[in-house]
């Protein structure tokens, strides 16, 4: 059986708090009803106890009245006071019966016909239809005493049952207050309970949507966006689902332009080093020295200009999960010395110094990617370098991991950027030190190569003089989706 779902956020919070305060009404109601039986019982026993005292306080005073009025008339014999005597018996009469209708427990009826029984005695003597001799009137007082004795008793005994009433209601007070006591704790807990199940079922799609703006901002698309919930917090869903599509869509599209760029680019930019390479050659002649040294300028930046384009092309390709890692082994100063040949150049023409410190370490890893990684941030340290500075390339192996450091004596980075320089298309504020203004994505690409390998790349401070870079790489790195 399914129940129906709440149809927006108002009504489940409306349901959850109507559902909480459900057990806190039943206990505040159960409450009531007890103490409203307690005060009953009390009422009830209060009610007894003042009638049992006015029945005995009467009790007493009408065989008081009436012995007075029986040994008047035994010593005057005095007519006016038989009829005392009878009007003390009726209203003795009428206590007995009153008390008899309250007195439930067999004790004090047996004093009620003891009492009963003495007034017959009584009344033997002095009502008889012949004036009663003085022994018969003696014999006939004589049961006053048993009567006195039997009010006494039964004025005990009604006082034992008011003190039974005490104790047995004393009892029902704290039974009463135990019952409630473990009700309130139950229905707290259950209540606990509620309100951690509606907290749950009122977090989850919040959970939901919170999780899918996480993906969206960090620039995650690939994971569909689905809500459930209450009906406003499922449309909130698919709104946010049909902005995923809309970005992924806007995310294809500007990979595909950068695609289409870059391929068209390098036609033209063939051409450009086809032509510098027969300048060079001396295909249309020998050059002098000044040509030659215009031509190197043009071939230098022709193959700058192609690495900016492989980047466009490598991270386009990282954007769209086109790019595989093809892991194999190699050894790192090779590699290190292959992309200082690229540069070497560009260290001369800006007179920089170069310290190396690199341990010839056995690596298995994509070395395509990883020479990139080293190519784009050495190309990051001669941009920002002064002339005559320094770059710096350490290496070294840490017990399972690769730590690579390459610094420069630049200004550095500020904190405010930090940031955002491993964004893509995002270039720094310094100014750089050579001619060309780079693409912005030259970092991103190695954040993005490094994190393929199960690493990091961080920013470090107080080593060296500008900026400095870590990056930490796996020696062996257990990946899926490689090729070997």
């Amino acid at each position: 059986m399914r129940f129906p779902r709440p149809k927006s956020l108002s009504s489940l919070m409306l349901t959850g708090f109507a559902l909480v305060s459900a057990p806190l009404l039943l206990a505040v109601v159960i409450g009531a009803a007890k103490v409203r039986d307690l005060s009953e019982e009390s009422a009830s026993l209060v009610r007894t106890g003042v009638e049992a005292t006015h029945y005995s306080q009467q009790l007493f005073q009408q065989i008081a009245s009436m012995e007075r009025g029986a040994k008047l008339y035994q010593v005057l014999n005095d007519p006016a006071l038989l009829q005392v005597y009878r009007d003390s018996r009726e209203r003795l009469l009428v206590t007995l019966n009153n008390i008899e209708g309250v007195a439930d427990d067999p004790l004090r009826q047996t004093h009620i016909q003891a009492l009963r029984g003495g007034l017959r005695r009584l009344d033997a003597a002095l009502l008889s239809l012949t004036p009663a001799s003085p022994e018969v009137m003696r014999e006939g007082l004589e049961a006053v005493a048993p009567m006195w004795q039997a009010a006494f008793e039964l004025s005990n005994a009604t006082g034992e049952q008011i003190e039974t009433g005490l104790s047995r209601m004393q009892a029902s007070t704290a039974e009463t207050e135990q019952y409630l006591l473990w009700l309130s704790a139950g229905l707290i807990l259950l209540t606990a309970v509620l309100v951690g199940v509606f907290t749950f079922v009122l977090m989850r799609p919040i959970r939901q949507i919170d999780n899918a703006i996480s993906q969206l901002g960090k620039g995650t698309f690939s994971k569909p966006i689905a809500v459930r919930g209450p009906s406003d917090l499922e449309n909130l869903g698919r709104q946010l689902e049909w902005l995923r599509m809309r970005l992924l869509e806007l995310a294809q599209e500007r990979n595909r332009f950068l695609r289409h760029m870059s391929h068209e680019l390098k036609t033209p930019l063939a051409n450009i080093r086809e032509g510098t390479e027969l300048l060079m050659d001396g295909a249309v002649g020998e050059l002098d020295s000044a040509q030659r040294e215009v031509t190197t300028i043009l071939r230098d930046n022709s193959i700058k200009l192609q690495q900016l384009i492989e980047n466009l092309l490598s991270f386009s390709a990282w954007q769209a999960r086109h790019a595989g890692l093809e892991v194999s082994e190699f050894r790192l100063r090779p590699l290190v010395k292959s992309v200082l040949e690229t540069h070497q150049l560009t260290l001369l023409a800006q007179r920089l110094h170069l310290e190396l410190k690199v341990q010839d370490i056995e690596l298995r890893a994509d070395r395509a990617k990883l020479k990139l990684i080293l190519d784009n941030l050495l190309s990051n340290a001669l941009k920002y370098s002064p002339r005559g500075g320094t770059i710096y390339i350490h290496a070294k192996a840490d017990d399972d991991l690769l730590v690579l450091d390459v610094g420069d004596t630049g200004p550095g980075i500020s904190v405010d950027e930090r940031s955002a320089i491993f964004q893509a298309f995002y270039s720094g504020r310094t100014p750089v030190a050579g001619h060309l203004k780079g693409t912005g994505i030259g970092l991103s690409v190695v954040n993005e190569f490094v994190q393929a390998h199960g690493g990091s790349v961080e920013i470090v401070d107080g080593v060296f003089p500008g900026a400095h870079f870590r990056v930490r790489v796996p020696l062996a790195p257990a990946l899926e989706g490689t090729t070997v």
